[in-house]
């Protein structure tokens, strides 16, 4: 199977996919024009956790699952690696202001909605930014 084209530009081949409904995107620009249209998101749903369950949960540790069309699409060990020694990042996860905002997209309900209004926010911006640059090289 041959390499995908952005489904929003229709020119660049893509190196992404909505983590909503897996449509493949080549940048964060066809990224945030993808995002003016609600997408759907893919099924099955997971069935909601009892109130029971959610108390013995650990409060940190939370499964979520993850969709990936084709296998190739996780990053493997070496990007991973990449983003853990990166000094840039290692930096800027200081910020108190973006660590917040990581934590509030990771541990939502709606991840979704959380992500767009964590891009508004320019260091949110700027450390996907570099991380997608470390992870495309």
């Amino acid at each position: 199977m041959g390499p995908k084209n952005c489904k929003v530009c229709e020119e660049a081949q893509s190196k992404y996919k909505c983590p909503n409904c897996f449509l493949p995107y080549c940048s964060l620009a066809c990224f945030r024009k993808h995002k003016e249209i609600p997408c759907g998101k893919p099924e099955p749903q997971p069935e909601p956790a009892s109130e029971e369950k959610l108390a013995s949960a650990p409060a940190l540790h939370v499964e979520k699952p993850i969709y990936f069309d084709e296998p190739s699409e996780a990053l493997n060990q070496s990007q991973l690696e990449s983003i853990a020694s990166s000094t840039e990042i290692l930096e800027a996860i200081r910020n108190k202001e973006l660590q917040r905002l990581i934590y509030g997209v990771d541990s939502s309900l709606d991840a979704e909605t959380e992500l767009d209004k964590a891009m508004e926010k320019e260091e949110f911006r700027i450390i996907s930014e570099k991380i997608l640059s470390i992870i495309s090289r």
